[in-house]
């Protein structure tokens, strides 16, 4: 959000918002921390690179005054703003602007259906950090570039490296799908009500073209690998529970593989199923929706029989790409993506 001067009152002044010069009270219990500093504001839109034909995209403007220089540098800016305060405020000061160069849009960005942009460029609730990058990752079409204002941690996780203390799951994650840079560092009293942490400044531009990997697959596949990130890959996948999972996902692929040949067959053999159901009653089996015996489910004929011969076939990926004494801090992007493609091979699924 943009900022404005603090008006002072007498009084103890309250820890949950701070009052503005027009009469506005930012709450920080909503992330509303507003951009004092008019130098660093116009460092922010120098970094961002934006062209005289861009579309800008801000989200949390606030009062304004990021918004006043997005205008100034590009072809038009469209800001969301969830607080109705602050849209009275900015349809104010850019009284009389056509729509053609700025359209304000209130509500929930995480719950709008974003229209086409060229760059973002916001300074956002530090609470919205996750959803919202990931809301961005996936808009289409591709933005050029986001620039956004982060907390300096969660900033540092996006950039960090394999090896670094702050890698993890959400690194490997956001680098799937963007190439990330860290731009510069912003001091907690730069802000209005200064927050409790300091804040870095980040440019987020998406990869053309993308990784292709299902996602469901690739979120539970990192979601095992980052379960115990400085242990071996080897005893993150020894453990039962893992192993338990990972077995039920594979006899299920091969439940639905025998399932789909059986369909093909049946157009060459007709099979008489008129006393099939006086069959199982006869039998006292159980069977769901699906035709799957409940009672006989840990002993479905699977290849490479029963939990400890699984066990090796997982450990045999690993060892067939030499991770299995590897841990996951230290796998870069492309190892996971390739160690994946092992496990999909073998018919080892995570979802």
């Amino acid at each position: 959000m943009a900022g404005g001067k603090i008006r002072k009152e007498k009084g103890k002044p309250s820890s949950q918002h701070t009052p503005y010069q027009g009469g506005i009270s930012f709450h920080k219990s909503k992330g509303q921390h507003i951009l004092k500093n008019p130098l660093l504001v116009d460092t922010i839109v120098q970094k961002s690179g934006i062209k005289t034909t861009d579309v800008v995209l801000e989200i949390g403007p606030g009062t304004g005054n990021l918004t006043k220089k997005l205008l100034e540098a590009g072809k038009k800016v469209i800001a969301v703003e969830i607080d109705p305060r602050m849209v009275l405020e900015l349809n104010k000061r850019f009284q009389g602007t056509p729509s053609s160069r700025l359209t304000v849009i209130q509500g929930d960005v995480l719950k709008t259906e974003l229209p086409y942009f060229d760059i973002c460029v916001a300074n956002i609730p530090y609470q919205i950090s996750s959803p919202l990058t990931f809301k961005l990752l996936k808009h289409q079409p591709a933005f050029r570039c986001a620039i956004i204002m982060f907390q300096r941690e969660f900033a540092m996780r996006l950039v960090a490296q394999p090896g670094d203390k702050l890698y993890c799951r959400l690194t490997v994650n956001t680098q799937l799908h963007a190439r990330i840079s860290h731009l510069l560092k912003v001091g907690r009293n730069n802000f209005r009500p200064p927050p409790k942490v300091d804040s870095s400044v980040v440019r987020i531009e998406p990869k053309k073209p993308r990784h292709e990997v299902n996602q469901k697959e690739w979120d539970g596949f990192l979601r095992i690998c980052f379960n115990r990130k400085n242990k071996t890959l080897g005893a993150i996948f020894r453990q039962k529970n893992v192993i338990s999972m990972l077995e039920k996902n594979y006899k299920t692929v091969q439940a639905l593989k025998l399932s789909q040949e059986g369909l093909l067959k049946e157009a060459d053999t007709k099979v008489d199923f008129s006393n099939f159901a006086d069959f199982v009653d006869d039998q006292g089996m159980e069977m769901d929706d699906d035709g799957v015996d409940d009672n006989d489910e840990d002993e479905m004929d699977v290849e490479d029989g029963g939990p400890s011969e699984f066990k090796d076939k997982v450990l045999g990926v690993l060892k067939e790409g030499d991770y299995e004494e590897k841990r996951s801090s230290k796998l870069t992007l492309l190892e996971f993506i390739y160690l994946l493609s092992l496990f999909n091979k073998s018919g080892i699924h995570f979802t």
